[in-house]
């Protein structure tokens, strides 16, 4: 049971003898591990020197408490195998680095991978997804995998995201006006960004593309995830694909103010800041309609209540007094 801090099964049964008693003589203890005296007091040497045990006079012994040896014990392997595991990943990282020049060198198409079969694209996606350890990069815009009106899909990017932000990944993404103009998909994204997401907004972005880790990068070669995906490893290729993303990440407006007023003092309701954003990335009625799931007479009113609530004249002058007050 204790080996896993150094303890032998030998040296165990030697320490629960020790534990069964006040103090202890070695001759007693070997007695009662079936063991010589010499090996027994080897043990108890062994075990002194993980301070277990400590030597009370000649020959005789008594146990630590275990509460505290066995704790402090614990708590130093912990750190060794922190410390251990923190040297395999820096060889780790420096072994894939010299994998990775190698294969440029003898085969730098192994550097990318495409993938065309729609199921051969799920599968590795998949498995790039549950690799994640420090960056979820993602430049969003359709079409998707999945059928994004479908319930699973949405709950599926939730529960990835929320898992994500609780081991500390840096989760960003820079979405469009198409990324936005499926039924529900900006309550998604904005549900998305208070898991933890670092969500900004752009008018118009070419392509769509995930980097993951700063190590692979996903990007499809023609009109949508579906027909084919190319796979970037470590290159120059993956290198510029990030730069890219910071640029268009410094260019795009976040999607959720931190400056925003609390609704308890007369700040915004959820879907007074959905209409806000909808305005500001310039949808017009029936668009906003599609995303509330109601009527376009419906969302015309709602919009002439917001102005009326931000006393804006127009829907420009309503954005830029939103923007005043924080909500954008």
């Amino acid at each position: 049971m204790l080996e896993a801090v150094g303890v032998s099964a030998f040296d165990e049964d030697v320490y629960r003898a020790v534990l069964s008693g006040p103090q202890c003589a070695v001759r007693d203890l070997a007695e009662s591990a079936g063991a010589g005296v010499a090996r027994t007091g080897k043990a108890l040497k062994r075990l002194a020197g993980l301070g277990l045990v400590r030597r009370v006079g000649p020959g005789r012994w008594e146990a630590v408490s275990p509460r505290s040896a066995l704790s402090a014990l614990l708590n130093q392997r912990r750190s060794e195998t922190e410390t251990m595991f923190g040297e395999v990943e820096s060889v780790l990282a420096e072994l894939h680095r010299l994998h990775s020049a190698g294969q440029l060198g003898a085969h730098p198409e192994a550097l990318v991978e495409v993938l065309s079969d729609r199921k051969a694209i799920s599968r590795r996606v998949d498995e790039v997804s549950r690799s994640v350890t420090t960056h979820v990069w993602t430049l969003d815009r359709p079409p998707y995998l999945e059928a994004v009106g479908q319930p699973d899909f949405h709950d599926q990017e939730r529960a990835a995201t929320r898992e994500w932000w609780e081991r500390g990944v840096d989760i960003r993404g820079v979405y469009c006006l198409e990324s936005i103009e499926p039924p529900g998909r900006l309550e998604t994204i904005l549900s998305l960004a208070a898991l933890g997401e670092q969500s900004r907004l752009l008018r118009h972005l070419p392509f769509k593309a995930r980097i993951v880790d700063r190590k692979v990068a996903m990007v499809p070669l023609t009109g949508g995830s579906k027909e084919s995906i190319v796979f970037v490893h470590p290159s120059g290729l993956l290198d510029g694909l990030v730069e890219l993303f910071e640029a268009y990440w410094e260019r795009a407006e976040p999607l959720l103010s931190e400056q925003v007023e609390d609704r308890a003092d007369g700040g915004p309701s959820e879907e007074e800041l959905i209409l806000v954003r909808l305005l500001h990335a310039g949808f017009k009625d029936q668009a906003i309609a599609r995303q509330l799931g109601v009527s376009v007479r419906t969302a015309t009113r709602r919009v002439a209540s917001l102005m009326r609530r931000l006393d804006a004249g127009t829907r420009f002058q309503a954005g830029v007094r939103a923007r005043e007050r924080g909500w954008v």
